[in-house]
């Protein structure tokens, strides 16, 4: 009979105190990320210079909080390497995710160099400690198999002849194996235990040294722990158990180390050689050796963010904010719509067609039936959470747009998907759900930018009379924006210097009310609301209506926005100029840097910098300085946070000005912008404008011919001069007459959008009011009267 693979590594002693203390995850700030370009199908991230989240076998699964090490004398002198400050974490080379980690301490320093293996499901990690003769490292492994620190068993055991750590929870297991330079087992003591109560830090708090040799825990939140040499190669492997995972990882050390490094260095080099900055247009700035190492480093994070079964899925984040409070699964490792086109921009901005491509493919996978995606969803395409945002309808649209643009949709056939997304946006819009922000509802102007756009480059995949319909939809749009976006002659307004500005976003109501703008709009995520009324709340997403050619730059109300947005939401930290999202915002860390626990305080963004920038490179100023900016916001390894702390200093939280709060870092829809940023500098322009909208438009409002009455937004006047379009959803019946005329009949039109319109004729320019009756099949008339305003 075959000898077993797996037997006990000593007496079968389970570890006490079950089920452990509750499980969290490690913070947001995450110093590095990476992956391979093989066949593996693991991620890791590394935050106090150590391992943190590995994802095993979906970017969206993660299965290890963290693994680190004590390095210790065995005479009662011991520290945690995660807690020393003199820690760097940098890549082999600007955009190459293999990573050296150093600690120094006054008697030791500890180097680790980590790289994903790329054929098998490892990450290995080369340890080398430098110091007193007496010091020797130990491993500390916390499982969190499944997306979560419950129900996680942990053993130590003999893999054949080697000691190997193992961990399994449901479908999932994990090893941990280690070699010296000979490739033999390098583990010295080892042991099992539940955290918080008898695992190896615990051991180590009280008793000076590892004594505990405990062969088992679980089920609960377990963790283990090994004596190891002080020269190294650990592997940590991920299979459907822990056996197979083991072999992975022991086959993956019968290598040298520096083969893979430097097998990984070189696929990493080739990605790169084609992903090229576009060419400087004349007179063009050369971007410094610096910000095109950030380039680099932020295309990589994008890629580390893809998904290997899931082709052209990207999550947001690669990180759970402030996951230290929680032992939530989800974090930001979801897709977004509108985080995932706004990445594959940036790639195809660096002429990475291929995976912009399979965005595309991917998207059109995941469409819902009506036309819509999901508010976010798993990488399988189930929904998480559930709300509707119009700009994330309106994205995919753009993406097929912009690639018909450079005749690189290479046999995508994306006219059903497109159909059907501009027939949800204008069945639904211009009101949005949900803005971008995820907590309001109402027409706020990048959601509504982003749809117009979608409208007019999207109009070429129709037939002509969607295609006809698509473009004055679009018009009449553009035309209303300020109606539905802005305000003028406030208080508010005299307060500040200005005659108007754009709001953060019009409440649905105030369409047909407009003293609902008086009225208090709750702001979400504050413990107490600010108690401000719409009418005194103000955000950053106007800058979009220049970025793509809807306004331009120097228009009076978007100067009057900018000098209101630079008083209200600017701050000048240390390493340049940033902004919050909105005025009252509580997205953020207390005052007191207490984590957000669905209640805070806005901070600041870098996102907001490349959108800036990129406002300043259409209007003539100084995008570069804010590039630079966004690159000094950065952490040392050039990761990019959701938010910077924007208070004074609290050593104790970690939070420093300008510097990454416990949010998402790195945030993928960052990275995207600051490549975006770049390319436009080089180009001239901004590089993911939707050309036909900049060729309709040129950054001027149109005069809308036709008025478009919907259920969803129906009208209560018009101008005089203008023809009114009808919009049902199934056939109509209008009648309908002017001041002093005979009633008149006329029926809707079906379009291939799933709508049936009608188009008024011109009305005689002494009209007044027009009255109308609508009747469908089987239903009562609804009546409608319009007043005709005098032009």
């Amino acid at each position: 009979m075959d000898k077993p693979s797996v037997d006990a590594l000593a007496d079968d002693i389970d570890a006490p105190g079950a089920p452990g203390i509750l499980p969290n995850w490690c913070g947001g700030a995450k110093q590095m990320v990476g992956t391979s370009l093989g066949p593996a199908r693991v991620w890791f991230t590394i935050g106090q210079g150590i391992l943190n989240e590995v994802y095993y076998p979906r970017v969206d699964i993660p299965q290890v909080r963290d693994m680190g090490f004590i390095v210790a004398d065995d005479a009662g002198f011991w520290v945690e390497v995660k807690r020393i400050e003199d820690c760097t974490v940098e890549c082999v080379e600007a955009g190459v995710p293999a990573v050296i980690v150093v600690h120094r301490h006054a008697r030791f320093t500890l180097t680790q160099r980590i790289v994903t293996e790329p054929n098998r499901d490892v990450v290995l990690v080369e340890l080398s400690l430098e110091g007193d003769a007496e010091l020797r490292p130990y491993v500390l492994l916390a499982p969190h198999l499944g997306g979560s620190g419950r129900n996680n068993r942990a053993e130590v055991v003999y893999y054949h002849n080697r000691r190997a750590l193992f961990a399994r929870q449901g479908p999932f297991g994990l090893a941990l194996a280690a070699v010296d330079a000979q490739q033999q087992d390098a583990f010295g003591d080892c042991s099992a235990g539940y955290s918080g109560a008898s695992d190896g830090w615990q051991d180590f708090n009280r008793n000076g040294r590892m004594r505990w040799v405990h062969s088992s825990a679980g089920p609960g939140n377990v963790a283990l722990t090994g004596a190891l040499p002080v020269r190294c190669v650990l592997a940590l492997g991920f299979g459907s158990s822990p056996d197979s995972a083991a072999t992975l990882a022991v086959s993956a050390l019968m290598q040298p180390f520096e083969l893979v490094w430097k097998q990984h260095v070189r696929q990493w080099r080739a990605w790169h050689g084609n992903c090229r900055l576009p060419r400087p247009h004349h007179g063009a700035a050369i971007l410094s050796e610096r910000l095109s190492g950030q380039v680099k480093t932020s295309a990589m994070v994008l890629r580390s963010h893809h998904d290997q079964t899931f082709r052209g899925a990207l999550v947001a984040s690669l990180s759970v904010p402030w996951g230290e409070t929680a032992d939530e699964r989800p974090g930001y490792h979801l897709v977004w719509p509108r985080d995932l086109v706004e990445c594959a921009g940036a790639l195809l901005a660096l002429g990475s067609e291929v995976e912009a491509r399979e965005v595309l493919r991917y998207l059109l996978a995941t469409q819902c039936r009506d036309g819509s995606w999901h508010q976010n969803q798993w990488l399988g395409g189930k929904a998480y959470w559930t709300g509707i945002q119009l700009d994330q309808v309106a994205f995919p649209v753009l993406l097929a747009g912009t690639l018909a643009d450079r005749d690189a949709l290479d046999g995508i056939e994306v006219e059903d998907m497109v159909r059907r997304a501009v027939e949800f946006i204008a069945c639904n819009g211009p009101v949005s759900p949900q803005d971008r922000w995820e907590e309001n509802s109402g027409v706020n102007t990048f959601t509504l930018a982003v749809c117009i756009a979608a409208l007019v480059s999207g109009s070429r995949f129709l037939d002509a009379g969607s295609e006809a319909f698509a473009l004055e939809l679009a018009d009449y749009w553009n035309a209303r924006l300020e109606d539905w976006t802005a305000v003028r002659g406030t208080a508010f307004a005299e307060r500040n210097g200005v005659a108007g500005y754009y709001l953060r976003i019009m409440p649905p109501s105030a369409l047909g009310d407009d003293t609902v703008l008086a009225r208090v709009m709750p702001v979400k995520n504050r413990r107490i609301d600010p108690g401000l009324p719409a009418a005194e709340q103000i955000g950053v997403d106007f800058l979009q209506l220049v970025r793509y050619g809807l306004r331009d730059a120097h228009d009076p109300l978007v100067l009057d926005t900018i000098k209101l947005a630079d008083r209200l939401l600017r701050v000048e930290l240390p390493q340049g100029p940033c902004w919050y999202r909105y005025t009252g915002d509580g997205y953020g860390e207390h005052a007191d840097g207490r984590p957000y626990d669905g209640t805070g305080r806005g901070r600041l963004w870098p996102l907001f910098c490349g959108e800036r920038g990129h406002y300043e490179l259409v209007g003539g100023g100084d995008a570069m300085r804010l590039l630079e900016t966004m690159a000094a916001l950065s952490g040392a390894a050039g990761m990019l946070p959701e938010q910077v702390w924007d208070a004074d200093a609290l050593p104790a939280r970690r939070l420093y000005p300008g510097r990454p709060t416990g949010s998402a870092m790195p945030l993928a829809w960052a990275h995207a912008e600051f490549i975006k940023l770049a390319c436009s500098i080089l180009e001239g322009r901004p590089v993911d404008r939707p050309e036909p909208l900049w060729a309709r438009y040129h950054g001027h409002r149109p005069t809308a011919h036709v008025w478009f009455w919907t259920p969803k937004a129906p009208l209560h006047s018009i101008p005089a001069g203008v023809r009114v379009g009808l919009c049902r959803a199934e056939p109509t019946s209008v009648r309908w007459r002017a001041d002093g005329q005979a009633w008149q009949t006329l029926a809707t039109e079906p379009l291939s959008l799933g709508m049936h319109i009608a188009r008024l004729p011109a009305l005689p320019s002494d009209a007044r009011n027009l009255y109308l009756e609508l009747t469908a099949s089987g239903q009562a008339a609804q009546v409608v009267s319009l007043r005709v305003e005098p032009g």
